[in-house]
């Protein structure tokens, strides 16, 4: 049994038209939507991560300055909140575990920060014991350059680097927790093209690549990584969007399939997901398919846990669309839409 948890932008000044968390039941075969729970009272709870158990959520507040924590009835995947802890900055972005799911780090997209916060033995968020500033050189865009805005910081799949691309710099960071201290420390950057504005990161499943989303400029860089100090060598940028695209468009969301075969982005103002297929020895990057979200803004999307169906948040549509995953990795065309207000992430139950 698996349920989907959905995030949202609830304030007007985001145009937001989400009322909070929503929850819904996933059909393992036709993979449709039941919505099960409502849990409102939130502000913008715009990205989501669950913990290894599966017992327990986690929320950042998008244009806001706090971290919640919910526990999850795992029979039920209803949800109730645990407690709530402040980030220490502005516009808390994204959120990830260490990996000894012992801290939550925190990305501060308006106020150049990382936060880590301890995870209590019974789930909830303790206070962060101090913030580690990102400081860079700012990109040429006027007006989305005007801070680093670091944009997201999974770890990686080796469980020793979190990876920050900054918006703002046009530089990806990559730090190492200091585990007594309870604080990140730099161990690597990397700069990207002047206004590439990297905004999200994904990894190879097996072998030392990464890549990377940059929003302003829609492309997107293959990198090398050195798993032993994390540094991050470019070997490649393409365009995310078709050739003979002429429109504004920007990158939102990466994710690497879990064979390591293909590569998918969205594109918003394109509104598309991309699908490009990794050359299995250098790593590099060749577009295959480009397929319609059906609605603007697409965000974010995500796969199910068994790869089966690949979800698009769409912000601005107010809407979460389905397409089927071939074999190949392809995307195929489905009826499933579930009407939400400008949803933001979805993390689902294993």
């Amino acid at each position: 049994m698996s349920f989907a948890y959905v995030g949202s932008y609830t304030s007007p000044e985001r145009g937001g038209h989400g009322n909070g968390i929503n929850v819904y039941r996933v059909d393992p075969r036709s993979g449709a939507f039941r919505h099960i729970q409502h849990l409102g009272g939130l502000e913008n709870p715009s990205f989501l991560a669950l913990s290894e158990a599966g017992n327990r959520l986690y929320s950042v507040h998008g244009d806001r300055s706090e971290a919640t924590s919910f526990t999850i009835d795992r029979e039920t995947g209803r949800l109730a909140v645990l407690n709530r802890q402040p980030t220490g900055g502005y516009n808390p972005i994204h959120l990830a575990f260490d990996a000894a799911g012992r801290f939550l780090v925190v990305s501060n997209y308006g106020s150049d920060s990382v936060a880590v916060l301890p995870i209590t033995k019974d789930g909830s968020l303790g206070p962060y014991s101090t913030l580690t500033t990102v400081s860079a050189q700012l990109g040429p865009h006027r007006s989305e350059q005007k801070n680093v805005r670091p944009h997201h910081n999974p770890l990686d799949r080796v469980g020793k680097t979190f990876y920050l691309p900054c918006k703002g710099s046009d530089c990806v960071i990559g730090y190492r927790l200091d585990a007594r201290r309870g604080v990140l420390v730099e161990a690597s950057r990397v700069a990207s093209r002047p206004g590439a504005g990297p905004r999200h990161i994904d990894f190879h499943p097996r072998k030392p690549f990464a890549y990377v989303i940059n929003e302003l400029d829609s492309t997107i860089t293959t990198y090398r990584q050195d798993t032993a100090s994390g540094a991050l060598a470019p070997l490649q940028t393409v365009p995310s969007t078709p050739s003979d695209f002429t429109g504004y468009s920007t990158g939102a969301e990466i994710w690497v399939d879990g064979a390591g075969r293909n590569v998918y982005v969205s594109n918003r103002g394109h509104d598309s997901i991309g699908v490009f297929e990794i050359d299995a020895a250098k790593g590099t990057l060749t577009p295959r398919q480009w397929v319609p979200t059906k609605g603007g803004v697409p965000r974010f999307f995500a796969f199910d846990p068994a790869e089966r169906f690949l979800y698009v948040a769409n912000q601005g549509g107010d809407s979460i669309i389905a397409y089927k995953i071939g074999r190949t990795g392809l995307l195929a065309s489905t009826r499933l839409r579930t009407r939400v207000g400008s949803p933001a992430c979805i993390v689902f139950s294993r």
